[in-house]
């Protein structure tokens, strides 16, 4: 299982960073779409949506994709759909951790839209930073590792039982722990990062970015829960769906492009 995993994330990262450095942004607009319609479909599948009605939702991120793409350069558009992002992971998906609300089934279409987009919009506006978009999408990925190390280690108290069992607080001080450490490496060894990550401000965005990620995480296997299955899907070998390797990246990349987007607009 190791091993399928590690060729099968090896090969991801392999054709990611192709599509990523070697495609003109809509080339790498549509290497992306895939992977969004491949995460919309779990997502209506964990909504109870059935094969034909999946088709219908797709066809919703289609349409919805393409008139993001045409109004690329209308900066209202974009705050819009970043602005949802933000609302929905700062104010809605917090209530329903908390309350453990199990939604109806519209809003949980409704925030799939919400959570998928934007992420999808997310990596073709920071195409022409592709260095930087590699260097966010190792903060839950590193986060991830700091929380399992020391959650075997030294996990003991609970984050969230009714939710994800297996997450502990010191697994959290540990994802916290582990991009600290990141942070601190990427300023030791010169690696220039634009203004608003620089400094203290910068490891205070590193660290909420964690969280957020944190939150996806929590947000999906919440969704998983209620639907009552394990991975979103078996698209990929050793990991499971496609939700289960974005499902961090949906509420941590849309807020670094926002904070990106305000640091190139004041510039």
């Amino acid at each position: 299982m190791l091993r399928t995993r590690i060729y099968t994330a090896a090969v991801l990262l392999l054709l990611f960073c192709g599509a990523l450095f070697g495609l003109p942004q809509w080339g790498w607009a549509l290497a992306l779409l895939p992977l969004m319609l491949g995460a919309a479909w779990e997502w209506g599948a964990l909504a109870g949506l059935g094969a034909g009605l999946r088709w219908v939702y797709l066809a919703v991120f289609v349409v919805m994709g393409g008139l993001l793409w045409w109004k690329l350069g209308a900066r209202a558009w974009i705050d819009s759909a970043l602005a949802a992002s933000a609302v929905f992971w700062v104010v809605v998906a917090p209530v329903w951790l908390w309350r453990g609300w199990r939604p109806p089934r519209m809003a949980l279409l409704a925030a799939g839209v919400v959570a998928i987009l934007p992420l999808w919009l997310s990596f073709v506006l920071l195409h022409d930073r592709g260095g930087l978009l590699i260097l966010l999408l190792g903060i839950p990925w590193l986060s991830d590792t700091g929380a399992y190390a020391c959650g075997r280690v030294w996990g003991k108290h609970k984050l969230a039982p009714a939710i994800s069992p297996g997450k502990t607080w010191e697994g959290l001080g540990g994802a916290a722990a582990a991009v600290a450490l990141y942070y601190g490496l990427l300023q030791w060894g010169g690696v220039e990062l634009p203004p608003p990550m620089q400094g203290v401000v910068g490891l205070t965005i590193f660290l909420l970015l964690m969280l957020l990620g944190v939150e996806g995480d929590l947000l999906e296997s919440w969704i998983k829960r209620v639907a009552g299955v394990k991975d979103s899907g078996t698209w990929l070998p050793g990991h499971g769906g496609v939700l289960d390797r974005v499902d961090a990246l949906t509420s941590a990349i849309p807020a670094a492009a926002v904070v990106l987007l305000l640091e190139r607009a004041r510039g």
